[in-house]
């Protein structure tokens, strides 16, 4: 996801089991660019012992042909094109989501970006712009050009993050891609990732924002297909993340009010396992000091009580992966 699972985020999920395969932060190709050196230590210094797929994000041709190749000399599993930010910033210039409003320019990315990709090549996207009837032109479009996996979250871009997901449309995409074609949207707990595994028949499941809120989500995955008892972490573990995370994440050089912030849009994910009232966001969201954010973290969570498996409430964000059985964007 865009600006969450950077590296160091990635260093902090390995600790709790990580996913089977890990999607870089999306990297902006244009005429102009260069590949971001940030995104791209997280692939140069990949700190989770498996294997990285780095993601683009672009509408011109030899500038995404240009970076692929280059993405190429270093050492990742596949290179990704995104077809499903719903960002509007990012739409509106015809790149992420905004691609599946022209079927033909996807049809001649994609062309040119096969031919020149000789590793594995994979594409995310989601079910069409505004209308999912799209989606069924949009098929046959990936299945001509040989990926080796597609992603699909099941709802339009427009849809955002706010509708149901719309599974019986990645049930459709895996009857028709001769590739694997992996489910993503709402994957938030071992039961929801079993669900939607029998739904729509996919190989594997991408996990997003459920891995900010509870990072043992992939290691509970594991166990559940294995039939091992599923591990829940206690409320005192939680607060023991919370503070991992803080120190992972927020730059010790950047004023104590602005890494603060920071921590309230991770706690944003993290708050719906903690209690059911809101209060504990509530009284977050209130906070301006890390002496504040951690004395009302204590107060909710110094105890050794189990913390419930709860669906995430809708809320926005992009991309951290996994394969067999793990990551998802929203």
């Amino acid at each position: 996801m865009q600006d969450v699972t950077d590296l160091p985020f990635w260093q902090l999920l390995t600790r709790y089991g990580g996913a089977d395969l890990c999607v870089t932060e999306y990297f902006r190709v244009h005429p102009d660019s260069r590949l971001d050196p940030d995104i791209l230590a997280s692939i140069t210094k990949n700190p989770t012992g498996r294997p990285v797929v780095a993601q683009m994000m672009g509408n011109d041709i030899p500038s995404l042909v240009r970076a692929a190749k280059e993405l190429e000399q270093h050492p990742v599993a596949a290179i990704d094109l995104n077809l499903g930010c719903p960002v509007p910033v990012v739409y509106r210039k015809c790149a992420g989501g905004g691609l599946l409003r022209d079927p033909e320019r996807v049809d001649s990315i994609l062309g040119a970006l096969r031919e020149a990709v000789t590793i594995p090549f994979t594409v995310k996207t989601r079910i069409g712009f505004d209308d999912p009837s799209v989606f069924e032109q949009m098929l046959p479009i990936y299945a001509r050009h040989s990926l080796d996996l597609l992603t699909v979250h099941g709802r339009t871009v427009k849809e955002m993050y706010r509708s149901e997901v719309h599974y019986e449309y990645i049930a459709r995409a895996v009857a028709a891609m001769p590739c694997p074609v992996v489910a993503n949207g709402n994957v938030s707990s071992v039961h929801s990732a079993e669900e939607v595994l029998n739904l729509t028949g996919a190989r594997g499941l991408m996990i997003g924002r459920a891995a900010i809120r509870n990072p043992w989500i992939f290691q509970q995955i594991r166990q559940h297909r294995r039939s091992e008892p599923i591990y829940q972490p206690t409320g005192r573990e939680v607060l023991e993340y919370i503070q991992a995370l803080y120190e992972a994440v927020c730059d010790p050089q950047v004023r104590e009010t602005s890494q603060v912030q920071k921590m309230k849009k991770y706690l944003t994910y993290i708050s719906d396992g903690v209690e059911p009232t809101g209060q504990f966001q509530h009284s977050i969201r209130r906070v301006i000091t890390k002496a504040d954010f951690f004395r009302i973290c204590g107060e909710y969570l110094d105890h050794d009580s189990p913390i419930p498996h709860v669906p995430l409430r809708m809320a926005t964000a992009v991309g951290v992966a996994a394969g067999s059985a793990n990551s998802d964007e929203g």
